[in-house]
């Protein structure tokens, strides 16, 4: 891992970007396709995580819609101790943790400017690590940049890269034009399902 990779997994980093108002991943409420998505599924039983949850919109619109085993998780603890108090009382389990060192199962994760966060040198980390959260069969669906950016983070990418990435620990079942992106985004997303290949 090299330093740029170290400093972008450093929970005073992120920490000072929410303290500096330097969020602008945040729309401030879930995104539309992944509301789209949410809509779509059935069983609210389902075992969900949303890691780097940031304020955690995902979350409030999975509880909103009557799902009872949502899970978040951030590296910032001051943010965290935020979202709890947002959260009081909400059938909702908010940890205090580094996504890799992370070892429970779910049915899916939800990503959501997680994956553009972290330096493109964990990307085969990140990978494997979603392939071990996963329940045999579990999805991980979400949204990725379809472009690329000086510096960063965010730190971008192309649907020929992520399939070659994703390809072989996951099916993919879907990755195309996100068609209901923010306006800023228009254009330079994609929507995507993967299903863990046991």
């Amino acid at each position: 891992m090299n330093r740029d990779a170290d400093s972008h997994l450093d929970e005073q980093f992120w920490t000072n970007r929410y303290r500096q108002g330097q969020t602008g991943w945040d729309i401030g409420y879930p995104s539309l396709a992944l509301q789209e998505y949410i809509n779509q599924l059935s069983n609210k039983e389902l075992k969900i995580l949303t890691p780097g949850c940031g304020n955690a919109w995902e979350a409030a619109y999975l509880l909103e819609k009557g799902f009872t085993h949502v899970t978040v998780l951030d590296i910032s603890e001051e943010l965290v101790s935020r979202i709890k108090g947002r959260f009081a009382g909400k059938p909702i389990r908010i940890i205090h943790q580094d996504f890799f060192a992370h070892n429970e199962q779910y049915d899916l994760i939800l990503e959501q400017t997680f994956f553009c966060a972290l330096d493109p040198s964990l990307r085969p980390a990140y990978t494997q690590q979603m392939h071990s959260l996963l329940k045999p069969g579990g999805k991980l669906a979400g949204v990725l940049f379809n472009r690329f950016f000086e510096g960063g983070p965010p730190f971008g990418g192309s649907k020929e890269e992520y399939e070659l990435l994703f390809s072989p620990r996951f099916i993919i079942k879907k990755m195309e034009l996100c068609y209901n992106s923010i306006p800023p985004r228009r254009d330079t997303e994609l929507f995507f399902i993967l299903q863990k290949n046991n």
